[in-house]
């Protein structure tokens, strides 16, 4: 599903990067050429899409116990630094005509393929957002706003198209504008998956869902704590101390242990590993 996604949005982006490029050039517009390059950057994140999702949909192996879920992550991160580069680049071109004072004379060519860039890239973003959901996959979900993002930046230039004829710096402002929004798109992308990748505490909510487990499961009070939550992609792997009587068996201790853990993995889809300790020991032991 997302690798077939992958390859829609390879070859809508690269028709539409031939198309905005070659009226960027016919018309002379640095906007219109920079468009055509975020256009072109959606193609190239789309193959990353395609290789972090096979790459993360291969089974643990002896190297990766845990599996390797965060491709997706990788892969989202690299869509936002190829991003951030772009928009660096076209903020120094757009600058630069400013400086000059050059200015462009739009035509219907480009009035026409930004129109038809406007539409492409809204369907391809609403067809990634939607497979994205189904999939649940973060890395779809970027190249999702990638797409929007391009949309976004047509619309700027449309509207800069139609404004052409009275101010000559509206093609180095657009140019700045779709930098702008482009780096945007670019924390946008990376936010989120960077915090997955350097590791995040344990959902208060979800701490309080486990809490609710294992008062469920267990009749005494086991006090868990010490919450840590990995997250490998789908995967997600727990673990959590609680206390038990240090005069309990090791076989008692190993079957409260287990009845926790088998709840955690029905109800929440996470396997979890739990370390025992005296119930004489503080939370911060």
């Amino acid at each position: 599903m997302i690798v077939t996604a992958g390859w829609v949005s390879v070859i809508v982006n690269l028709v539409l990067f031939a198309l905005k490029y070659w009226a960027g050039i016919v018309s002379g517009s640095i906007a219109i050429v920079a468009d055509a390059w975020h256009t072109l950057s959606d193609s190239v994140s789309s193959i990353i899409v395609i290789f972090g999702a096979t790459l993360a949909g291969k089974p643990a192996d002896d190297e990766h116990p845990f599996g390797h879920g965060r491709a997706e992550h990788i892969a989202a991160v690299i869509i936002g630094v190829l991003l951030a580069i772009i928009a660096f680049e076209f903020l120094l071109q757009s600058v630069d005509r400013l400086r000059s004072h050059t200015a462009v004379h739009y035509g219907m060519v480009a009035k026409v393929v930004t129109v038809v860039s406007i539409l492409a890239k809204e369907g391809l973003a609403q067809y990634a957002f939607g497979v994205g959901r189904k999939a649940q996959s973060s890395v779809l979900k970027a190249d999702g706003w990638h797409h929007r993002s391009d949309a976004l930046s047509s619309i700027i230039i449309l509207v800069g198209i139609f404004l052409g004829g009275y101010f000559w710096w509206i093609d180095g402002v657009l140019g700045i504008l779709v930098a702008i929004l482009i780096a945007y798109t670019a924390y946008e992308v990376m936010k989120n998956d960077f915090s997955l990748l350097l590791g995040e505490s344990a959902d208060p909510t979800m701490i309080a869902q486990i809490r609710e487990l294992v008062d469920a499961n267990v009749d005494r009070e086991v006090y868990p704590h010490h919450f840590h939550m990995h997250r490998y992609g789908h995967h997600t792997e727990l673990s959590c101390h609680i206390k038990l009587p240090p005069e309990m068996t090791l076989d008692e201790a190993h079957h409260i242990c287990s009845i926790i853990e088998d709840a955690i993995e029905k109800e929440l889809g996470i396997m979890t590993t739990i370390h025992p300790e005296p119930l004489t020991m503080s939370n911060e032991d």
